[in-house]
């Protein structure tokens, strides 16, 4: 039986990031939209920094890819066990689109750039952390 973790300590919520925390409740992935142009923007903000219009929270298919990642080793934290994965992904709405988060159901020496990802969540408190694990093959779901 594998080793419970300790809760992840929940992020600071307000009503501008609201829905990109929450809405793992619903099993969905909130990323902002501008109303104007139609670009995704991460983190949450209030206004497009392309055209200056309003960004409104939309759900994505919360399916990407691996831009880069990292593989920490080393116990920062002693009840964080090692090793894991920290990777940037790179959402499939948008080139450019991209934010850090943990891999996590997979063996952190089978992980690889251009690596097909899905979201998945974890709730802490109030918020549902949107963290990456493999893609699972279309036959699979």
């Amino acid at each position: 039986m594998p080793e419970e973790l300790p809760p992840r300590i929940p992020p600071p919520i307000n009503d501008l990031n609201r829905p990109f925390w929450t809405g793992g409740a619903e099993g969905s992935l909130f990323i902002s939209q501008c109303r104007s142009c139609a670009r995704w923007t991460h983190p949450p903000d209030a206004v497009c920094s392309h055209c200056g219009g309003e960004l409104v929270p939309q759900p994505v298919s919360g399916r990407g890819t691996v831009f880069t990642f990292t593989i920490n080793r080393h116990p920062f934290n002693p009840v964080v066990p090692v090793p894991y994965v920290i990777a940037i992904v790179e959402l499939d709405e948008q080139a450019g689109l991209r934010f850090t988060t943990d891999l996590v159901d997979c063996d952190v020496d089978e992980v690889y750039i251009g690596m097909p990802v899905e979201v998945t969540f974890e709730q802490t408190g109030e918020a549902w952390v949107p963290l990456f694990r493999p893609a699972r093959q279309s036959s699979e779901i």
